[in-house]
């Protein structure tokens, strides 16, 4: 004969279990949060550059504000935005363009110029070929990033993989807006936006930048990176 032994938790074990991680997750929710925030961020690193590159596959007016007070200070005279052709031509789309010029404008941002990019998957990836290869053409050899706060990671390591291999000097500088690493939390919009942009790191970070960067294009749309006029948004008084 045999004898079984069987230990068996009762529904107020795990029911006081289930209480004490909710309580400790909420007691010790300011720490978490904010490094989860903090991941997302990159490492701000301003120096002297060709030019300010303004992240745009995410249109933030916060980012054009930033590379205007950047301009300012001295750290670049050229500001280039990347902005998405249209479908069947290698134009860029025209109301993003339009878009773009009033967020300079109302930035005080000054002369811009369109850097016409592919949206092609992984889009962030191939912006940035499409990015290098305008730099290339222009001869510039440094830019500084400027990102919306909780892209600005990805933006930086993207950049980072694909100019960096081109021996260009790449530098970062998170565009802060109204959603901060601390305040994050307290709008479902924050909430869905970390959520959103920590997905997207861990997806370009784990496969697309180890297993795509060296690949070519799935698809092609054209030359278009052939067209880069300077866009004047003229400052206000």
């Amino acid at each position: 004969m045999y004898r079984a032994e069987y230990t068996r938790t009762t529904w107020k074990l795990r029911l006081g279990l289930s209480a004490l991680v909710i309580v400790t997750l909420w007691l010790s929710s300011g720490w978490w949060t904010s490094a989860i925030a903090r991941s997302l961020v990159c490492d701000a690193s301003l120096a002297p550059s060709d030019a300010i590159l303004v992240e745009n596959l995410d249109s933030d007016y916060f980012a054009f504000e930033r590379a205007s007070g950047l301009r300012r200070a001295g750290l670049a005279a050229r500001v280039l935005v990347p902005v998405a052709t249209n479908a069947r031509t290698p134009m860029p789309n025209e109301v993003a363009v339009g878009t773009v010029e009033l967020m300079a404008r109302v930035a005080h941002l000054g002369p811009i110029e369109i850097v016409p990019i592919q949206e092609v998957e992984p889009i962030a990836l191939n912006a940035a070929r499409d990015v290098l290869r305008f730099l290339e053409r222009e001869r510039i050899r440094s830019v500084l990033v400027v990102a919306p706060l909780f892209r600005s990671r990805r933006s930086a390591l993207v950049y980072t993989a694909t100019l960096g291999q081109a021996g260009l000097t790449v530098t970062c500088e998170p565009a802060r807006g109204p959603q901060g690493v601390e305040t994050w939390t307290q709008t479902w919009h924050g909430i869905q936006n970390v959520a959103e942009q920590w997905l997207k790191l861990q997806y370009y970070r784990l496969y697309v930048l180890p297993f795509r960067l060296d690949g070519s294009r799935t698809e092609t749309r054209g030359t278009a990176t052939a067209w880069a006029p300077t866009v004047d948004a003229p400052t206000s008084p």
